[in-house]
């Protein structure tokens, strides 16, 4: 017989891990099951910043952040370029420089004994009558009263229950040894003739990381082009990869996309298209949205009442993303985005 669960939660990442334990502390009568489908470096293609909402909601949780996992340097402003214009622009940011893999697992390290954790990859969910039987890769079957898809860009829950996002990206993104190489601390790169989106440079421990987010077909080549241009730009080369990542990334661009529930299945963070389309900053919106349905999950049993719910407390996170998409339209538009960078609004000035 299946291992049976009141709630197996597919994705051990911010999303899946803080919503785990926040379910575990309101709902002790709850047998919950926490699905780690990435047991080693679960590093992803992304800067590894920890933006001021995510602070925030660190702050609400009462939790600080150890010191071990925070990177070097610490970093105060952004450096805006258009690679096609040659437009440079300062900008002011408020994030924390970190160690992704190490974020990911200290929230993990806060789940309770009383949630099972097991590693493997969800291969297959299906409805049996009242209940949902996952398949794992290693050929572990279990089966739950709920499910939440915690499992990012390419949720096998919200393949199975839902409709998928409008659009995604690949991201790649490749490190190199810091050697001395001028480059920009932490830069957000457009660059129309490779890519609709943008891309990003940031230094890290020792090493300099270039990523970017770029349409699935030709995006290899297309990451290769834009890299070229930006060490051509900067006078600077990169050296060899130390390593390269890449996956999949949500970009919404309707309120269609952002998809929270139905009665049993629920979705969090990316999975559920809570990212920002502008920038693809990602964690707040999983913290909020974890601790969003961990609330619902809080005032009752009914799985009807528990959808209802979610959707509502998510109403404001989904149009605050949803705006994002209008960001994205102007900063990604090559006129709009000359105007802005032109006109040196919000802008500050560095001394030479």
């Amino acid at each position: 017989m299946p291992g049976f669960y009141d709630i197996a939660i597919v994705g051990a990442g911010p999303a899946g891990t803080v919503f785990a334990w926040e379910l575990a502390k309101k709902r002790r009568d709850m047998r919950i099951l926490l699905i780690n489908g990435q047991t080693e470096d679960r590093s992803k293609p992304c800067g590894g910043l920890l933006a001021p909402d995510a602070q925030k909601v660190l702050a609400q949780f009462d939790l600080t952040l150890p010191k071990s996992i925070l990177a070097d340097p610490q970093i105060f402003s952004v450096e805006t370029i258009d690679l096609v214009t040659e437009h440079v622009r300062y900008y002011q940011r408020h994030y924390l420089n970190m160690d992704r893999y190490a974020f990911d697992m200290w929230l993990l390290s806060l789940v309770p004994d009383s949630v099972r954790v097991v590693n493997g990859r969800c291969i297959k969910i299906r409805k049996i009558e009242e209940l949902f039987e996952l398949t794992l890769g290693a050929g572990m079957v279990v089966r739950a009263a709920a499910v939440v898809g915690a499992d990012g860009a390419s949720s096998i829950v919200r393949k199975t229950f839902f409709r998928t996002m409008s659009k995604k990206y690949v991201s790649i993104q490749q490190w190199f040894v810091h050697d001395g190489q001028k480059l920009p601390y932490y830069s957000c790169i457009f660059d129309h003739k490779t890519s609709d989106s943008c891309s990003w440079t940031i230094h890290k421990d020792g090493y300099v990381i270039f990523g970017g987010a770029f349409d699935k077909q030709g995006c290899r080549k297309a990451f290769e082009e834009q890299k070229k241009r930006f060490e051509e730009f900067a006078k600077n080369k990169f050296g060899e990869p130390v390593k390269t990542e890449a996956c999949l990334v949500s970009s919404p661009r309707r309120l269609s996309d952002f998809v929270c529930s139905k009665p049993g299945v629920y979705l969090v963070g990316e999975a559920a298209g809570f990212i920002s389309s502008s920038s693809f900053e990602g964690i707040s919106s999983a913290l909020i949205s974890a601790k969003r349905l961990s609330d619902a999950f809080a005032e009752g049993n009914d799985h009807k009442q528990i959808s209802r719910a979610y959707k509502n407390k998510t109403r404001k996170l989904r149009f605050k993303l949803w705006t994002k998409t209008f960001k994205r339209c102007v900063l990604c538009s090559p006129f709009l985005r000359r105007l802005i960078m032109s006109s040196g609004i919000e802008s500050i000035d560095k001394e030479n």
